[in-house]
């Protein structure tokens, strides 16, 4: 899989310098050979545990779970996030940016414009403007910095606080997620990118939605163990879930 990530990358370079009229990694698929425990539930955050986990994230991090959560995107998607991505109402994927290496999507149905909740946009934008406080050098000097550096359309959204880069996610599960949830007593497998993206799955299923449409949603090529039967009326439930509101008061522009 990582194979074909990389050539998929350098395909994509040669379709952009007008090499090749198409990138022919996009059609290979690789049968996968890890066997799935469809009976072990995988751990998530009830909407409540992660409004308390939320608050107790500093910024620019709190804003990014937000974000995970509220569109499903993958961590590797939220860092490859540039502001020509970001829209009225909804977002664009076509790249991610996974500890050092660009490439396409995990799936050719990953790469998408999907509608978002306007507090999802509204968390983004707000990013702007929003300055954080840090120790900066040895005297225990402190520097207000802006989280957004430069916000052109190739910029990305999420910056690197100091070095204003690319994030580093495992980072932000040691330093951020993890000691929040620690702080919470609250079991350490659920402070996870991944359960993140578990969390919204399932609070789609309980809400009622359809599962095809969470499948959809996440973009999943199949329905995944946490997705369960849910009601009829998909519409209705999905419009209840995405009036959840955002109540986390850490941020401020």
């Amino acid at each position: 899989m990582k194979i074909k990530e990389v050539l998929s990358s350098v395909l994509k370079s040669a379709v952009e310098f007008e090499m090749l009229i198409r990138n022919p990694m996009l059609a290979v698929r690789i049968p996968r050979a890890k066997v799935v425990n469809k009976h072990r539930a995988k751990p998530y955050l009830t909407p409540e545990e992660f409004d308390r986990l939320l608050v107790l994230v500093d910024e620019p991090y709190a804003s990014m779970i937000y974000v995970a959560v509220h569109s499903g995107l993958r961590v590797s998607e939220l860092i490859g996030l540039r502001w020509e991505d970001i829209h009225a109402d909804s977002l664009t994927i076509d790249e991610r940016y996974c500890r050092g290496d660009w490439s396409v999507t995990k799936t050719p149905g990953s790469s998408a414009t999907i509608a978002v909740d306007p507090s999802v946009i509204e968390r983004i934008q707000r990013l702007r403007t929003l300055e954080v406080e840090l120790n900066w050098g040895s005297q225990g000097a402190r520097r207000r910095i802006k989280v957004v550096r430069s916000d052109g359309p190739k910029d990305l959204v999420f910056q690197s606080i100091r070095k204003g880069g690319t994030m580093n996610d495992q980072n932000i599960v040691r330093r951020h997620l993890r000691p929040a949830a620690e702080k919470l007593k609250m079991d350490l497998k659920k402070a996870t990118w991944r359960s993140l993206r578990t969390s919204r799955a399932t609070w789609m299923c309980e809400a009622g939605v359809d599962p095809k449409s969470v499948q959809a949603s996440m973009r999943h090529s199949q329905e995944e163990d946490h997705v369960f039967p849910g009601g009829t009326d998909q519409s209705k439930h999905l419009a209840e879930f995405e009036r959840r509101p955002d109540t986390d008061s850490n941020a401020r522009a």
